[in-house]
């Protein structure tokens, strides 16, 4: 009987550390179409894991701070996001600011990461960068765990 007590206690410590440690990695992700993000971001709330940003997450991959709770996102020291209006191809496949997709791009972002863009002038075609001591004033700072998966 022991024994089985036993086997129990370190199966349900195991399961509850391999609940604790599931994480997604986020680096080098330059985004893409919001609608991609949004369905992918989706997902990743409803699956409970901890999003690490360890590098890059610029354009639509910024979707995942008002996508996932706040508590389970943190960054470490190489995080940097980047953030830009949202545009279309236009004639000639330039590209053009697309109005109502920037609008509903900065409405997901959580208030402190609005309130940073607006103090910067807004969503517009320049890429700006939020990175080092501020961000990591808006976001708990995290160490990479082994097992992290690297988003796609």
């Amino acid at each position: 009987m022991k024994f089985v007590t036993g086997l129990l206690a370190a199966v349900l410590l195991l399961a509850g550390l391999g609940a604790s440690q599931a994480a997604v990695r986020i680096t080098g992700d330059r985004g893409g179409r919001i609608g991609t993000y949004v369905d992918k971001y989706q997902e990743l709330r409803t699956s409970g894991e901890t999003v690490i940003i360890d590098g890059l997450c610029a354009s639509a991959c910024t979707i995942v701070l008002g996508a996932v709770a706040h508590d389970r996102i943190c960054v470490t020291s190489h995080a940097n996001l980047g953030f830009h209006a949202a545009w279309d191809f236009g004639a000639h496949g330039r590209p053009i600011t697309n109005l109502e997709a920037t609008q509903m791009l900065y409405s997901l972002y959580p208030p402190p990461v609005k309130r940073w863009i607006a103090q910067r002038g807004g969503l517009t075609p320049r890429m700006i960068f939020l990175r080092g001591k501020e961000l990591l004033s808006m976001y708990k700072p995290c160490y990479l765990d082994a097992q992290a998966a690297t988003a796609r």
